[in-house]
């Protein structure tokens, strides 16, 4: 008798085979909208994780500070008409070193420091203040209880101004400033005379490279021993100029005693 065919057959796998009838795809399971979904849940976190980065950045590591000013011309723009620089200020570096005669140096005023270079326009709204202090934090406004100038004499030297030469002098050496910045038509580049003023232990005095338009060590609370800048007030030292874009270089930390002119 012959064999009667089957109208199935097996495959190998042991799953009958109908003729005519193709076994389904596998589909697989959908996947997109889990995605965006755990995005989503995500997605606040990693704003938190940011925000708490940079703050943990900018109080501990570095800060970007708007500089309004005109008073550290032509090192730092702040004049009106310029782009108002914005440098990234080291708050580490003080914590392991001295400042040094030079350095640039961000710091809050002392209380004797009355005499702003320039005025914050506060808003009288809470929440506009709110954000004029946020923005200042972050480097988008400025600070007008913030300054920046460069460190002349350290604790135990003195400093008066000027000799012959219109040059100040530092323990009777007078110094070598290639970054002064006199504003054109405000008639001659003579400094503004002080008498010897020895600095204190643990205190600084500081000048702006834009030597005749600065109120600095040399006239705040009148001067002397008033216009010192304690140590302990600084925030750190201007590395940086980060914007505008055409000015990115590094802040120049031109030691003035290092190469003092001329004989004493």
């Amino acid at each position: 008798m012959a064999d009667v065919m089957s109208t199935t057959s097996s495959r190998g796998d042991g799953e009958p085979v109908v003729p005519g009838r193709r076994r389904a795809a596998a589909v697989p399971p959908r996947r997109g909208r889990r995605r965006r979904s755990s995005f989503f849940r995500e997605l606040p976190i990693l704003v938190l994780s940011a925000l708490v980065l940079t703050f943990l950045i900018q109080t501990f590591v570095a800060r970007v500070y708007v500089i309004p000013s005109a008073s550290m011309e032509t090192t730092l723009h702040g004049c009106t008409g310029c782009v108002n620089d914005r440098v990234l200020v080291d708050k580490v570096i003080y914590g392991l070193l001295r400042p040094e005669p030079g350095d640039v140096v961000v710091f809050r005023g002392p209380d004797t420091w009355r005499d702003n270079d320039f005025q914050v326009d506060r808003s009288s709204n809470p929440v506009a203040r709110w954000f004029q202090d946020v923005g200042a934090a972050v480097g988008l406004t400025a600070d007008d209880r913030t300054f920046v100038k460069r460190v002349i004499a350290v604790g135990g030297q003195t400093v008066q101004c000027c000799d012959a030469q219109n040059r100040v002098v530092v323990d009777g050496k007078p110094l070598d400033e290639p970054y002064l910045h006199w504003v054109p038509g405000t008639g001659p580049a003579d400094q503004k005379r002080f008498p010897p003023v020895t600095v204190p232990d643990g205190e600084l005095f500081v000048m702006g490279d834009n030597r005749n338009n600065s109120a600095d060590s040399r006239i705040q609370g009148g001067g002397g021993l008033a216009g010192m800048v304690p140590v302990r007030n600084l925030i750190g030292k201007a590395r940086f100029i980060i914007m505008p874009m055409s000015r990115w270089s590094g802040v120049s930390d031109y030691d003035p005693q290092t190469l003092a002119a001329g004989p004493h």
